[in-house]
Order: structure tokens, then sequence, then C-alpha cells
């Protein structure tokens, strides 16, 4: 995912000139096709994430769209004064790439568990969340955020390359990709790097059908209820914990129409209970809510 969001960057900063991209002195052997080419719109803010978000937000109001790239909570929670401050508040045109989605350092601890950044980055009215599954997943979101800038978070995973041999015309934000669709009346709806779970969860539960659910946020709740009806039972899946979610959001999504829908929505998340430890991605990943 990461080649593929830098090769994506490097092409579009060909054509446009307002395209930025700062570094807390990390991403090295990924970012440096970026540094190579645009020198001159290429910053290392150093271990300073608060300093690289204001940053940010200057520039992109003098008319820069800026992408801030580092590991896990690092360009979320570590500058979220500013990213509610500055970023959202005004609306601008920043991109928070965050890397390491899930418990993609699961070895490095809790420090880099990025299991509860969805709670903090949906509570901003302006932000699109991007949190693709897939390569064509990771193309179709960059192209919108690329043609559309404004306040968005893209959740990368640290290591995945996954070719879902399948052709997607546009990736909007709201709006459903389906991956199984035989008009069952059950459904497995994701978002973010859990898409080989959900392929196994697709083949054992055959009367679901499968979906993702790449670019979401405050804005597009209304939108869920339309395709939500349709279905008697939702299964939701995320390397997040429960509360502050996408199952959680998805649930929100149906508040206002509680008493007409009857669709019920169950949830696959992580426990709480993988906070403090440490292992692979897989181990904590099947220990902890995964399998």
């Amino acid at each position: 995912m990461r080649k593929i969001f830098i090769n994506q960057l490097v092409k579009a900063a060909t054509k446009n000139k307002k395209i930025v991209l700062i570094v807390g002195d990390l991403g090295y052997g990924i970012v440096e096709p970026f540094k190579k080419n645009f020198p001159d719109r290429f910053f290392n803010a150093g271990v300073a994430e608060q300093s690289m978000a204001g940053l940010a937000a200057g520039l992109a109001l003098k008319g820069f769209h800026v992408f801030i790239y580092s590991i896990a909570n690092f360009p979320t929670f570590r500058c979220a004064e500013q990213i509610r401050n500055d970023i959202d508040y005004h609306n601008l045109p920043v991109t928070i790439v965050s890397v390491g989605s899930g418990l993609g350092y699961g070895n490095l601890g809790y420090s880099h568990h990025a299991i509860q950044d969805y709670a903090l980055l949906r509570s901003f009215p302006n932000m699109i969340i991007a949190s693709p599954s897939n390569n064509q997943e990771i193309e179709g979101t960059m192209n919108y955020l690329l043609k559309n800038p404004q306040p968005s978070y893209l959740r990368l995973d640290k290591s995945l390359e996954l070719d879902c041999n399948k052709k997607i015309a546009s990736i909007n934000p709201g709006k459903w990709i389906f991956y199984k669709n035989k008009k069952n009346k059950n459904l497995i709806i994701s978002t973010g790097s859990v898409f080989t779970n959900c392929e196994k969860l697709s083949v054992k539960n055959n009367d679901y059908d499968w979906a993702t659910l790449p670019m979401w946020g405050m804005k597009f709740k209304n939108q869920q209820i339309k395709n939500l009806k349709k279905y008697k039972k939702v299964m939701t899946v995320e390397n997040h914990l429960q509360d502050g979610g996408f199952g959680s959001w998805l649930s929100e999504s149906l508040t206002q129409k509680q008493n007409k829908i009857q669709t019920k929505i169950v949830s696959k998340f992580l426990d709480k209970k993988v906070i403090g430890k440490v292992g692979s991605e897989n181990y904590l990943n099947s220990r902890y809510g995964l399998k």
C-alpha cells in the first residue's frame, strides 16, 4: 500500500505543483521517489508532529494540498489539537497519512498500535476517513483525495500488497464496494486492511453478501440507511476497538430511523484485552478478535 501511495502521489505532483509532502523523520525506503523528484516540496519536520501539522495547515492556507506522513498514532494522537483546531475547523486540504493500521506494528507495542484512531478522526465533522483494503481500493481512494482536496485521513496497512483482481470504476465517500452480491438477506461489511479475514468469513458464511466501505466519516451516515435496510443482519469487521470504531459508526447511522428499520448489526473488532500485549500482527489478531 505504501508504494502505491507514493507512486500515485509522485504521478499527481508531476502535474500539480501545489502538492507537498511532509514526513515526521520516518518513511525511509518509501518516500525517496517524491523527495528526489520534488525536493522543494518535500519537508522533514523531524520528531515534532505538532509542528508538522501546524506547518501543513499554514501551507494549506496558501493553497497547497499537503500530505503529512508518519507511523500509526504519531500523525494523529500526538497532534490531535492541531488537527482539530487548524486543519478540520478551517476545512483545509490536508491529508493525514498513517501507516501501520490496527496491529501492523504489533511487535513494537501499544505506542505503535493504531486501534483507537477511527474514534479520534471520525469525531471531526469535516474529516473523511479513507481506509482501503487492497491495491485497487488504495488507487481509488487516492484518485478521489487528489481530485477533492479537503481534511482527510488515509489509513494504510504497513505491508499489505493485495490485488483483489476486481476492476473498481470509482470510489466515493459513503459508497459500498461489493465483492459478493447474491442478494442475500445478510451482509459482511468492513473497512481497512481486514480483506482476507472477510474473504474467509464470506466463504464460511455463504448466506452473506460481502462489501467494503473504503471512505466514510461523520458527513456520510445518512447515506448508509438506504443500503442497510435491504438486509436482515449486517456483520461489521474492523481492526480497531469497538468503542468509536467502524461498527459503532454504522450503528449510529440507524438511530434516526430506529423504529422503521429492523436491520440488526453485529460487530467483529479487537478485544480491549489486546492493550499492553506485544507480538506479531497475525498472533495478536488471532488471539484478540480477527480470526
